[in-house]
């Protein structure tokens, strides 16, 4: 490869990691052509942005942004990298454990690190960790239902009891 091609790259993968603010790094190395190519058809329904990426280029790109020191994840730089991007930050995690379900986590795509929502996870261990995430969304939507409770006990409380003094009331006019 050309140092112009290599630049032109590095520039890229730059622009790509500042785009989004998770990804996952991950080993597809024994994964055939034919499950690589559903992995990457369900990447692309999952919004879930999948390149296959050189190490040393990589590394040159996280050198490149210096608002975050990206070193921790030098350790994963080893071996085939597939990089996923999302904008969902547990999207490449649940897609990795759905992927490799058949096969009890031990198969590929394997987690090698990431970072989510400015932090970092080495290593496959964490992909529980990962899934169990909530999503921005996902966490808006509890705050929404945990502000929504109470009020609606005393709606329900309100209701009730107005039923229950028109109900004897009405016995009691009967009587």
């Amino acid at each position: 490869m050309k140092k112009e091609d290599k630049v032109a790259v590095i520039e890229q993968l730059t622009s790509i990691v500042q785009e989004y603010p998770n990804f996952y790094l991950t080993d597809i190395e024994a994964l055939d052509a034919e499950k690589t190519s559903a992995l990457r058809r369900e990447c692309f329904k999952r919004e879930v942005k999948l390149v296959v990426v050189k190490n040393t280029l990589l590394k040159k790109a996280l050198e490149n942004l210096t608002e975050i020191d990206f070193s921790p994840l030098h350790t994963a730089l080893k071996g085939n990298t597939a990089v996923m991007f999302s904008q969902v930050a547990n999207g490449p995690a649940r897609l990795i454990k759905d992927f490799t379900k058949d096969s009890k986590g031990e198969g590929r795509p394997q987690l090698k690190a990431a970072y989510v929502q400015e932090s970092f996870y080495i290593g496959a261990d964490n992909l529980t960790a990962l899934v169990d995430i909530k999503s921005k969304n996902e966490l808006i939507g509890d705050v929404i239902a945990l502000l929504q409770s109470p009020a609606k006990n005393v709606v329900s409380a309100l209701q009730s009891s107005g039923q229950t003094i028109h109900g004897v009331l009405t016995t009691l006019a009967e009587r």
